[in-house]
């Protein structure tokens, strides 16, 4: 749903507006943040005028290199990075601060923004600038992070409760788990490296430095927790892998005990196969009771000594 929305500071409290006409009317060191959420070309070209700022495409948001992800300009920040939805997809986020004012960019429903929302109408004597709001959204983004990393947690602790035997829905789920460890974990790193990007940057308040020092000290706990998830999900890939390993040992056992116990019927039945003039017991009429008899007899030595030795 396409939305725009803009947040200003107004006699102690804080007020949206969803008007561009507002927006140029008013005097901007009252705005705090605006946001774009699935807006067309024309407000963001509007936007672009106005504010003498550059909205990137989404193509140049998601690029992966360091000058894509971070910029920085005399007067203007620019921070891209990827938040995750609930059903585990990537939204690319940009985010623009000039003079105060914060402007994010963005193509779909957030929670974390919709938390920021509800904690700046609680709080509005929290939020003075730009960097406030930023700062408020990347601390719900990792709160929220921290929560899907728990139930990712609870899963693994899940599987590793009932994975007794080499089964290939634990293979399944095993190589799931681990594919989402994965994601968050490149999504937890983005956003290490854009907070010590911004701390390093020379538009950054020295004020928030604080604040965003405590930020970095969340993220790298939460580095911590999904290398532990990494760690367990190798334990139950390889306690996986022994499972394998004891069926397979097992199917070999038995097929190694039916050859050895066919083994001398087989060798008897080879003998007297043989079509030799000088063979007594072929012309005898206990030769053939006699040699299936020898057959049984053998086979069920080999498993006595099999059930002795305690192969069996």
């Amino acid at each position: 749903m396409s939305e725009f929305k803009l947040f200003y500071q107004k006699d102690g409290a804080i007020k949206v507006s969803r008007s561009l006409e507002f927006l140029k009317k008013t005097p901007t060191s009252q705005f705090l943040w605006i946001d774009l959420n699935d807006v067309d070309e024309e407000v963001e070209s509007q936007l672009e005028e106005f504010l003498k700022i550059y909205i990137q495409e989404e193509e140049e948001m998601i690029e992966i290199e360091t000058s894509s992800r971070f910029v920085e300009t005399r007067d203007t920040l620019v921070v891209n990075m990827n938040f995750l939805s609930d059903d585990y997809a990537k939204n690319p986020v940009s985010f623009i601060i000039k003079n105060n004012i914060l402007i994010s960019v963005r193509n779909g429903e957030l929670a974390s923004f919709t938390e920021t929302v509800k904690r700046m109408f609680a709080n509005p004597e929290n939020y003075q600038a730009g960097w406030n709001v930023f700062l408020t959204l990347m601390d719900t983004r990792i709160e929220f992070d921290a929560d899907m990393i728990e139930a990712n947690t609870q899963e693994i602790t899940q599987l590793s409760n009932t994975i007794q035997e080499a089964d290939e829905d634990a293979l399944m789920k095993i190589k799931n788990l681990q594919e989402k460890t994965m994601m968050f974990r490149e999504n937890i790193i983005d956003k290490q490296r854009a907070a010590s990007n911004m701390l390093r940057s020379n538009l950054f308040p020295k004020d928030l430095h604080d604040n965003l020092t405590i930020l970095i000290k969340d993220i790298n706990s939460l580095l911590e927790h999904i290398r532990f998830s990494f760690d367990r999900l190798d334990y139950l890939q390889d306690t996986f892998l022994g499972f394998v390993n004891i069926e397979q040992n097992k199917i070999i056992k038995i097929f190694t005990i039916v050859s050895v116990l066919f083994m001398p019927p087989t060798l008897i039945a080879s003998i007297y196969g043989m079509n030799f003039v000088g063979m007594p017991e072929l012309d005898t009429p206990w030769g053939y009771p006699a040699s299936i008899g020898a057959m049984v007899i053998s086979s069920l030595g080999i498993l006595l000594w099999f059930r002795k030795k305690k192969f069996l």
